[in-house]
């Protein structure tokens, strides 16, 4: 007999990259046009690096990024030097997950993703939480 408690595991980076292409292919057709050819990548955290750049302490407290030139600002700048890249960070995510309890892993992950899509469009993240808070 199989202990429940025991035979549980945390959704793998791949599990993420599944959810985070189900919720991309979930948003209408204008939306991920307008997106183009966005890359989406799971780490467990961000690195070192990003987040000394970002001056946050706690790897804990990104749960995503979005690198790149927002398509707001790329015909003034010329085509950009490589794709924009979206990243959600697995350990972070889940960890919201557990604390909040009152939402699906899926809902948070596609949370993440538009919000980081806001951001290729050129969104701050006062005009992103503007805009959620206006749907609520």
């Amino acid at each position: 007999m199989t202990d429940a408690t025991t035979d549980v595991f945390a959704p793998s980076l791949d599990d993420f990259a599944r959810l985070a292409r189900e919720a991309f292919d979930a948003l209408p057709d204008e939306f991920r046009a307008a997106a183009g050819e966005v890359v989406f990548r799971i780490d467990d955290f961000a690195d070192e690096a990003t987040l000394a750049e970002l001056e946050i302490e706690d790897p804990f407290e990104l749960t995503g990024l979005y690198h790149g030139v927002d398509i707001g600002r790329r015909d003034s700048l010329g085509p950009a030097a490589e794709p924009s890249r979206i990243f959600l960070y697995r350990r972070p995510i889940l960890d919201e997950w557990c604390e909040r309890g009152d939402v699906g892993l899926a809902e948070i992950i596609a949370h993440v993703l538009i919000h980081e899509i806001g951001h290729h469009f050129g969104l701050s993240d006062d005009d992103i939480h503007a805009i959620e808070d206006d749907a609520d």
